[in-house]
């Protein structure tokens, strides 16, 4: 059975989660713009072997919403993390994660390697071969246009007009063009949690705060120390190659960042494919979590 329930950690914050099972640690981490319900089909699969745990992160739908800026910088998302694990109980975990649940993952996969036992990635780009795909790729640039829209001022009026228009057809209409459409409860499920008090702003608050981000004239790019990111935990990649966001050039190199990786592509699958092809995301954490 999923629970509902929150906790408390020791920076003040308050994260809403979605629990289920006892065992080890199997962290579930979000990314933008859905909530911990998009992990429900793997709550219940892993549940037998597993303490699952996803939270709202940050920011989003019933957790704490911080209102500054910097609070969405990555060192206080990644220190969310690993208190949310302590205030659990556990002092290992493993970490599955999806686009900006990835992009924090990642980081505390490399800043905390003591405590990760294994890392699952989704369509999560790792920081430095975004930025080199940001500086080099052209290609990459257009595509990640929206970030520029999504770090303005207007972007809340922009992304909430017509009932959440454009946030709509970013998710569901992706997975329609992959065969898989999302059902009206799970459309509404999204729309409460995109309307909670203060979670759009909190929500683009991640993107206001990154330093990764499409090249502006008062905002250029920064010079990012590869050692800082290198991770040495063992780290499976699981990409839908359809990813009109995140393009697939963003794997090229990543070895030399991860020293025990394995990637997996998956032909028919888009950015979000976790809601599209769950059960083959099942399989693939059970052959990685069985290793």
């Amino acid at each position: 059975m999923i629970r509902s329930r929150f906790v408390d950690l020791a920076n003040g914050q308050r994260l809403h989660c979605l629990e289920a099972g006892a065992g080890p640690l199997l962290l579930f981490l979000h990314g933008f713009p859905q909530f911990s319900g998009m992990w429900r089909r793997q709550l219940g699969h892993f549940s037998t072997r597993f303490h699952c745990v996803a939270p709202d992160q940050r920011g989003y739908n019933l957790s704490s919403k911080p209102q500054a800026v910097r609070d969405y910088r990555a060192r206080p998302l990644v220190e969310d993390i690993v208190q949310l694990a302590d205030a659990l109980g556990h002092d290992r975990f493993v970490l599955v994660a999806h686009d900006w649940g990835g992009a924090i993952a990642w980081n505390v996969a490399a800043w905390h390697p003591d405590r990760v036992e294994r890392l699952f990635i989704c369509n999560a780009p790792h920081p430095i071969t975004l930025l080199r795909a940001l500086r080099t790729d052209p290609a990459q640039v257009e595509a990640s246009a929206y970030m520029s829209l999504f770090r303005l001022d207007k972007a809340e009026r922009v992304m909430a007009e017509d009932g959440y228009r454009r946030l709509k057809r970013m998710v569901f209409e992706a997975w329609g063009r992959s065969g898989v459409a999302a059902d009206d409860e799970t459309v509404a499920a999204h729309v409460a949690a995109w309307s909670q008090p203060g979670a759009l702003t909190a929500m683009l608050n991640w993107y206001r705060a990154s330093p990764l981000h499409p090249p502006e004239p008062d905002a250029p790019l920064p010079d990012l120390d590869p050692a800082m990111f290198h991770v040495r935990v063992p780290t499976r990649v699981l990409w839908g190659m359809r990813d009109g966001a995140l393009l697939p050039g963003i794997l090229d190199g990543l070895d030399a960042h991860v020293d025990d990786l394995q990637i997996e592509r998956v032909p028919d699958a888009s950015h979000w494919i976790v809601d599209e092809r769950g059960d083959h995301v099942n399989r693939w954490l059970d052959a990685g979590l069985s290793r």
